[in-house]
């Protein structure tokens, strides 16, 4: 892969071409042009020079070359040119998200914090995307990047609680990441900080504010911080899965009534192959789920798939497939729910609706193995 330093060109012009592009460019100090390719550089003519090509050339150096010596000027001068750029810049970075166009939408990213270091939105935004990319190799199976985009947005929220004044806003994203990474405890205390400084009233704070207590009265009442569920947790991504279920169910000796705790039981159990109890598991996971007061049930889809995996293992086909579609039903472009339709159709016999299943797989994820292995592609 290119490297986009390699495409900016640095020229310096006379005082009368500088006057020209903008009053208060420098003669002496070198601008950078960015062309398309590096080969153009040979061929380029220096009366050839627009704003636009020394503007292009400063976002790249905002991205990529943040110990460049003339950055402090370059800021200066792109700032003065363009002083509404961040939200022209920001909504063309989620249009290319949407699309998930997730590299421009970095360099975007990446070009707006380089321009202005102190802006925590645009660093929180960056610390999003990571999130997003995370969760789309995730969804593809792609685990090492999931995990290398996780610990991105990780360092990007290190840095955004520290910034002064603080941000409402980092706290309350912050502690949602480290929900999903199970980090119950640095959520607790995001959650509890987002609720001391959040002085906002408008419509998205005074819901953000709501849902923050709503999950701390979750972390609180289903003892989710306690030290025996984190070091459940902590068992399971090291591959220690006897010790994490040991740990489980020391916690459920005292929390019955945790349907994270029994997913997570199931989950330890169907690792080691432990196919029924770990249904048993996660069929109390989905009872105490369905009868919950958490507003969000998105977790049920993860639990129906889990459940579907024990009852393909059981050969109990119809079951599986019933608890298969009740996942699809909360999460329809799951790819794992969706490849494991697919496994279930050829368990059955069914090659034609497996083989449809595999390829709406390809459809979302062209590279997928085992839709490429099943369609013999």
């Amino acid at each position: 892969m290119n490297n986009p330093i390699d495409s900016l060109l640095y020229v310096q012009i006379s005082a009368e071409q500088a006057g020209k592009i903008f009053e208060g460019l420098e003669p002496l100090i070198p601008l950078p042009i960015g062309l398309p390719e590096p080969d153009q550089k040979e061929n380029f003519n220096i009366e050839d020079i627009k704003s636009e090509m020394i503007l292009a050339g400063m976002l790249t150096v905002f991205a990529y070359d943040r110990e460049n010596p003339n950055i402090e000027y370059y800021r200066k001068i792109f700032n003065l040119l363009r002083p509404d750029i961040r939200k022209e810049m920001t909504q063309a970075a989620i249009i290319k998200i949407k699309n998930n166009d997730f590299d421009m939408a970095e360099e975007i990213l990446l070009s707006l914090e380089g321009l202005n270091p102190d802006d925590g939105i645009t660093k929180l935004n960056l610390a999003l995307l990571m999130e997003e990319r995370s969760q789309f190799c995730e969804m593809r199976e792609l685990f090492e990047d999931a995990l290398n985009f996780n610990k991105r947005a990780e360092e990007l929220y290190s840095e955004l609680i520290l910034f002064e004044p603080p941000l409402p806003g980092v706290f309350f994203n912050a502690a949602y990441f480290f929900i999903k990474q199970k980090n119950y405890i640095k959520a607790k205390s995001l959650l509890k900080t987002y609720l001391e400084i959040e002085n906002d009233s408008s419509e998205t704070a005074e819901f953000r504010k709501a849902k923050a207590s709503e999950l701390l009265q979750t972390i609180s009442e289903q003892a989710l911080d306690d030290e025996l569920f984190q070091k459940a947790y902590e068992y399971i991504d090291l591959g220690e899965e006897e010790k994490a279920a040991e740990s489980i169910k020391l916690f459920l000796r005292k929390n019955p009534k945790v349907w994270n705790a029994w997913f997570l039981l199931g989950w330890a159990l169907r690792r080691m192959s432990r196919w029924d109890d770990a249904r048993s598991s996660f069929l109390k996971a989905i009872e105490l789920l369905e009868h919950s007061k958490i507003s969000d049930k998105t977790p049920l889809s993860d639990v129906y798939n889990e459940l579907a995996i024990c009852s393909m293992e059981l050969k109990l086909f119809d079951e599986a497939e019933k608890y298969l579609i009740n996942a699809l039903s909360l999460d329809s472009e799951n790819i794992k729910i969706i490849s494991n339709l697919g496994t279930l159709a050829l368990k059955q016999g069914k090659q034609e609706e497996a083989e449809a299943f595999f390829r709406t797989v390809l459809e979302i994820n062209p590279d997928d193995k085992i839709a490429l292995s099943v369609l013999g592609k």
